[in-house]
Parts: structure tokens; C-alpha cells; sequence
């Protein structure tokens, strides 16, 4: 098949760990490489967002990255984007006429926008659209509230993309429910996990520097709604309880560590941590790339992800891939890929002294922490694999052109 990725804030050759680069980015790039091993052609269009960049980019056989001019050729948060969403399907229309792809997997719901316009365009040629949300807007607004930075139009534009799309990708069963209260029905959704790299992210390995404190590591993007103050708050609480021994890394963010200052949330982390106590007991390494997160997670002796809202949420994975326990808060896509007791623990968002609970408790016993790793890289190896991930989207893609393919004989009998 010849497959055309939409992914327009989240290009597959950036580095994670930035304010709009994260797992989105990582996604995307895995799951192109591993249908590219199944023996299709991908192309990821993304939106250039430096005049240096190069039309295109091939990031290996068999999947190709194409720079799309739309709005300014800088970094824009993606919150901001929308309006050259038009320009975007412009480009892929252009792109779709000269080489159409067999069908089109709009990553993010401006992707999706930009998707279903370019391909309602092509006409007789037009290609089905399977999409992945990544994150819903009314779920970020039930979480984030007034702090939620979208659009005021994404509250109608993405029921629209989720409900004119030919397919739909949940990643978890949390988001399979929430994608049926704004209209999608059963029939229409498929299931497609996140994946791991089972081989980088390997328990076997050398490990990061460390000192003899009980290592807890939260990793990922800065942002307040990933829950990186609810982590400081346990290890201030673990203070308090006599417990001195532990210290929290955080790797995200600024890059180097030196320019922590200048990063509006490493500083609001540096704040907190102060403002409680524990600034001594804080690190940040700032972002680190993918491909060198393995030693850091087998330095950890835990991984927290404590987000108040998560669709998904890879960390967890790649933390289990590499044996390292992880204590999850019970949201969205974590209620699935952790399981509390047998490859991790769960705790309740927002909820410090649970936490600290939690930290206490696999400190205590490391031999059940030591078990819990065990299970978790078991979990994922038989589970998120990314080429069964690719095998699962892959029957989404023929399972909309099969659809589409029934719907234009329909119309041609009733012609």
C-alpha cells in the first residue's frame, strides 16, 4: 500500500521532550517504520517549521518525510495552527494528484481537517481517511479546564473529523467510550495500540550514572498536566516520613541542563521543588533523544506517570520494555498498558501521599519491584510490539478501503 501520514505539528524527525514534541512524534515514526518492514511506501507530511528544512527527507527505505509549506517556516504552538490548515490541504492535494495514495492516516485532529479536506478534493480518486486522535479536545477541556489553550473551534471541527473519517484508531478502551459520545459508532472504530522498540528498549544493557539514592524517574514533556509537581510533593512527603534516600530525575524539557532558567516549566518544577523542601533532591537532565532513553530508564528504580489526563501514554511502555517498574496514575490509556500488582502499581491522579505510598513501598521490597520489571517487559513484548501494533493498523487501512470500495459500487448502481 501506498500510505500517506498526516502528522502536521509532530514530525517524526524531531527530538521528544519539547513543549509540542512527545509521543505523538515518537508514533508516528515508529509506526512508519514498522509498516515500512511489512513492505509499504509511507510518506509523512508534516509542517516545516525552519526555512532550512528540505522538502524531503528520507528517514529510511521505505518512508519519506515531506516538509509542507504552511504558515510561517518557524516554530508554532500547535494550538495555534488551525488556520493554515487550509494552506496544508492545498499542498496535499498537489502532492495526492501527482502520486495518490492507496489511504491516508491523519495523526492529531487539525491532521485529520487538513486529511478529509485534501482527500474530499481528489474526487473520483479520493482516498479513505483512517485517523488517530492522540488526545480529545473534550476530554483536555473536562481535565485542563480553563487552562486548556485549544481553539474554541476544535469543540465542533473534531466531532466532525472523528465522525466523517472511514475509520477511526482508539489506543485504549478509555478512548474507544470517549469516541463514541461524540458520535463515532462501534462498527466504525478499530483498535491500535502505541508500541515499543522491544530491541532499543531491551532490560539488558549498561546503564545511566547514578548515586546510591532509590532512583525515581519521571520522563516526557514539562507541562503542568503531566503531573511532574504531584512526583516532587511525594518525594517532600517521603521527607517528612524520615525517608531522605530518594531523589527524583527529570528528563524533558530544556536542552542543555543549563538553560533550565530559561524554560518557563523546568523553572516552575525548580520553584515547586523549592517551595517544598526538596530542591536538593531534584535533577533535571533536561531532553535527552529517543534512541538514548534506554540507559537512563535501567538507571531508575522506578518510572512515575502521574498525568492527570493521558490518551495513552508511551513512557510506561518503554519503561516496562527495559524491566523498570512503573507507578501509574489510574487514567485513560495507563488503566490498560499497566497492571497494578503484576507489572506496576497504580495510584489515583493527583494524589501525592499515594504515591509516596507507592515509592515507599518498592523501595521497601526490591525483589517485588525486581518482579514487577520482569512482568512488565513479558507484558510488552507479547502485547505493543511495534509490528503487531503495524499488523492491527494495518487491517484499520484495509479495512476503510474496503469500505470505501463498497460505497462507490453502491453509488455507481444507484448512477
Amino acid at each position: 500500500m501506498k500510505i500517506a501520514m498526516v502528522s502536521e505539528h509532530a514530525s517524526p524527525l524531531a527530538v521528544a521532550g519539547g513543549v509540542d514534541a512527545g509521543g505523538q512524534n515518537v508514533h508516528v515514526a515508529c509506526l512508519a517504520a514498522a509498516l515500512a518492514a511489512r513492505g509499504h511506501s509511507i510518506t509523512v507530511y508534516t509542517r516545516r517549521d525552519d526555512p532550512d528544512l528540505p522538502r524531503r527527507v528520507r528517514m529510511q527505505p521505505g518512508v519519506d518525510v515531506v516538509h509542507v509549506d504552511a504558515g510561517p517556516a518557524q516554530a508554532v504552538p500547535k494550538d495555534q495552527l488551525l488556520p493554515w490548515m487550509g494552506a496544508f490541504a492545498d499542498d496535499l492535494v498537489d502532492n495526492w494528484l501527482l502520486s495518490p495514495p492507496d489511504v491516508v492516516h491523519g495523526h492529531f485532529w487539525m491532521s485529520g481537517l487538513a486529511a478529509l479536506d485534501a482527500s474530499r478534493r481528489m474526487r473520483r480518486e479520493s482516498p479513505p481517511v483512517v485517523q488517530s486522535f492522540h488526545a480529545l479536545g473534550h476530554v483536555k477541556r473536562r481535565y485542563q479546564g480553563a487552562e486548556d489553550t485549544s481553539p474554541i473551534e476544535r469543540r465542533h471541527l473534531e466531532p466532525h473529523v472523528a465522525q466523517a473519517a472511514d475509520r477511526v484508531i482508539a489506543t485504549c478502551s478509555d478512548e474507544a467510550l470517549e469516541l463514541r459520545s461524540i458520535g463515532v459508532p462501534p462498527s466504525r472504530i478499530s483498535y491500535a495500540p502505541c508500541g515499543v522498540d522491544t530491541a532499543l528498549f531491551d532490560p539488558d544493557g549498561p546503564a545511566a550514572p547514578r548515586t546510591d539514592a532509590f532512583r525515581v524517574l519521571s520522563l516526557g514533556r514539562l507541562v503542568a498536566r503531566k503531573g511532574i509537581e504531584v512526583v516532587i510533593d511525594a518525594i517532600a512527603l517521603l521527607r517528612g516520613d524520615g525517608i531522605t534516600d530518594v531523589e527524583l530525575m527529570i528528563v524533558g524539557g530544556a536542552h542543555p541542563e543549563a538553560s533550565i532558567a530559561a524554560d518557563p516549566d523546568a523553572a516552575r518544577l525548580m520553584a515547586h521543588a523549592a517551595a517544598r523542601g526538596v530542591a536538593d533532591r531534584v535533577r533535571f537532565a533536561g531532553r535527552v533523544p529517543h534512541g538514548e532513553l534506554p540507559p537512563i530508564l535501567r538507571s531508575a528504580d522506578v518510572v512515575a506517570c502521574t498525568p492527570w489526563y493521558e490518551p495513552f501514554g508511551i513512557v510506561p511502555l518503554e519503561a516496562m520494555s527495559t524491566g523498570t517498574p512503573v507507578i501509574a496514575a489510574t487514567v485513560g490509556g495507563l488503566l490498560d498498558t499497566v497492571v497494578d500488582n503484576v507489572t506496576g502499581l497504580h495510584v489515583p491522579p493527583r494524589d501525592p501521599r499515594a504515591l509516596a505510598d507507592a515509592i515507599a513501598a518498592l523501595r521497601r521490597e526490591p525483589e517485588w519491584a525486581r518482579a514487577l520489571g520482569r512482568s512488565g517487559r513479558s507484558r510488552v513484548v507479547q502485547r505493543y510490539r511495534w509490528d503487531r501494533v503495524a499488523a492491527d493498523t494495518e487491517r484499520a487501512y484495509r479495512e476503510a478501503i474496503a469500505g470505501r470500495v463498497t460505497v462507490r459500487r453502491t453509488e455507481a448502481v444507484m448512477r
